[in-house]
């Protein structure tokens, strides 16, 4: 790894001006889990290093006019064992619990790893089956952007260099929606999955979808929100046809990469199958 100066502010100010004198010499750091390997790779070679971890404004976790407000600093275990987040979106509770192990939960930021932009994540999937949106900061204001559109490829986003992403802004889950976190993984618990998927799916009382999100981690450049087969079931009846059918509009819209996990044509039937099943125990949490 190649020096740097590390820099520890105690305030986003004091952030935004590092950044403003170093510019694009300088690199954030939360937990460190994704920045410290690829600066030891020699992936990211930054002249400063900016420590967010004394920056107490960004830890927290509130319920506010509908949703989660989740500080950037937050850590995956905090988010795992929050009440607030479980009353307010279980399916976070059910993602961020099966993020690798224990001890990267604990170090591992939320806002972090959305900056990280690795698209073989468990927690994006979620947040974006969910509608999530980020507030990036700079000196001069902020901006809320849609995670949708917050990701352009691998591990890149439109943050800009000046920017930090401060909050995640979740909205509230459905009292009767039913959600599903579902991964597969070949190896250890801390190694990628092949595909991951999340699923929310609320129906009323004839089992007529409401609304549903949907989207996959490890299945293309970014993490992808199925659209397409959210449409297959929006507003129709919830059948196991109509599962099946949804599910079988990710083949078009993944676009994995062929690795020691499998091949690119396995990769992309597995994000049928779990897309189906991700959308089964949906719909039975929400029947239930």
């Amino acid at each position: 790894m190649r020096g740097f100066e590390f820099h520890a502010p105690s305030t986003l100010k004091e952030v935004h001006n590092l950044l403003a004198q170093h510019g694009e010499n300088a690199k954030l750091i939360a937990g460190g889990t994704g920045l410290v390997l690829m600066m030891k790779q020699q992936l990211v070679v930054p002249d400063h290093v900016i420590s967010l971890a004394n920056v107490a404004e960004l830890s927290g976790i509130a319920s506010e006019n509908g949703s989660l407000r989740i500080g950037a600093l937050t850590t995956h275990r905090t988010l795992e064992m929050s009440d607030v987040a479980l009353q307010g979106a279980s399916l976070l509770h059910d993602t961020y619990k099966h993020v690798a192990t224990i001890r990267i939960r604990e170090v591992a930021t939320v806002g972090g790893a959305l900056t990280h932009a690795d698209p073989a994540q468990d927690s994006p999937p979620a947040l974006l089956a969910l509608g999530a949106s980020v507030k990036l900061a700079n000196g001069k204001g902020e901006r809320t952007v849609d995670l949708a559109d917050f990701f352009e490829d691998y591990y890149t986003t439109v943050t800009e260099p000046d920017e930090v992403l401060t909050e995640v802004i979740v909205p509230k889950q459905s009292a009767s929606a039913g959600a599903a976190f579902l991964k597969f993984l070949p190896r250890t618990a801390d190694d990628y999955a092949t595909v991951c998927v999340a699923a929310v799916l609320d129906v009323d009382a004839s089992g007529k979808c409401q609304s549903v999100g949907i989207a996959l981690g490890a299945a293309g450049p970014t993490p992808i929100r199925a659209t397409d087969a959210e449409a297959v079931l929006q507003g129709q009846q919830v059948t196991p046809e109509a599962i099946r059918e949804a599910a079988e509009t990710v083949r078009a819209a993944v676009d994995p990469t062929a690795d020691i996990r499998g091949s690119k044509e396995y990769k992309t039937d597995m994000s049928v199958v779990f897309t189906r099943r991700a959308l089964e125990q949906a719909f039975a949490n929400a029947r239930s």
